[in-house]
């Protein structure tokens, strides 16, 4: 394909089947430099000196479009939003993607402009990163350019999922030592419990990263998800490096554990060991657990649970 523009169609468990379009197909332009990118490290930039002009995208987008694709994902080699024409390239995608979705993948911090703030709401689906609240967590990790403030960031990331209309889903990456403190996700579900978000994903380092940090294991980030509030919609996103924990569950273990955190059925079969799956059947079929879809994902949950979980 031509410059790489277009790539996929690739069957994305989070957000089904994606069709990419890479707003910065030649090199790496991103405000970020994160210690766990897979792209090579690189100095950060404010903006995009070489850009794809809107017509060769959509030239291009019209040849790979077909009524199978579930999402036409808006992404780049580094960061989609500082694409110079991105409120008119929507407007293009949006006349020809029929019932198809357009979703972005952000790391956030260009939602400090207005213009991109308001571009970013004509989209069916957004993906906002999150990573760290503290400044000095947050430099660490995700390595930003020199005139973004984390303060801003958050402010205008509360601010959007309000105004916001879509399905929004919230990504926090972590990794070992830097924000998996409990300091850290205290800061993190104070933030979260003022926001509107479809879905908070909670992820690790899957990916051979830019610099020599590590993830945290599926174990962890299970740990983890039970630090936040029971009412956020946590979804725990990272598997590659799932040990399967196979433990022992009574009824009123896995009631106690679904009430804490709804969980898909690739959480249990990792952490249930098989008698405690076929007391999750039973559940199940006496009505005790329900099924929830949630932005693409179906949850188990108590049905008592359902009425009263928060939903956007």
């Amino acid at each position: 394909m031509s410059n790489n523009i277009i790539f996929g169609p690739i069957n994305s468990r989070r957000f089904g089947m994606s069709l990419g379009i890479d707003l910065s197909p030649a090199l790496k332009q991103c405000n970020f430099d994160c210690l766990y990118c897979e792209l090579a490290p690189s100095a950060t930039v404010a903006s995009q000196t070489q850009t794809v002009e809107v017509s060769q995208i959509i030239k291009e987008l019209k040849s790979h479009l077909d009524e199978n694709i579930d999402v036409i994902t808006l992404t780049a080699n580094g960061e989609p939003t500082l694409y110079p024409h991105l409120n008119e390239l929507i407007d293009e995608i949006d006349k020809i993607k029929k019932s198809t979705e357009t979703l972005i993948l952000t790391n956030s911090a260009t939602l400090v402009n207005e213009s991109v703030f308001n571009s970013l709401l004509k989209l069916d689906q957004v993906k906002l990163s999150l990573d760290a609240i503290s400044n000095d967590i947050f430099k660490k990790i995700d390595r930003p350019h020199n005139s973004i403030k984390i303060e801003e960031v958050v402010t205008k990331v509360v601010e959007f999922s309000k105004a916001y209309k879509g399905k929004l889903f919230i990504e926090i990456l972590f990794v070992h030592g830097l924000n998996d403190t409990k300091e850290e996700i205290a800061k993190l579900n104070e933030v979260l419990l003022n926001l509107n978000a479809t879905r908070i994903d909670l992820g690790t380092i899957d990916r051979p990263p830019a610099y020599p940090v590590v993830g945290i294991s599926y174990k962890e980030l299970h740990d983890i998800s039970l630090m936040f509030n029971n009412s956020l919609p946590i979804h725990i996103a990272s598997r590659i490096h799932a040990e399967p924990n196979n433990s022992h569950y009574s009824n009123e273990d896995i009631l106690n554990t679904l009430d804490k955190r709804p969980l898909t059925q690739d959480d249990i079969n990792l952490l249930f060991d098989d008698e405690s799956k076929k007391r999750l059947e039973i559940l199940i079929n006496e009505s005790k657990i329900e099924k929830k879809i949630v932005g693409n994902l179906e949850f188990l949950l108590p049905y008592a649970n359902i009425k009263r979980k928060r939903s956007k």
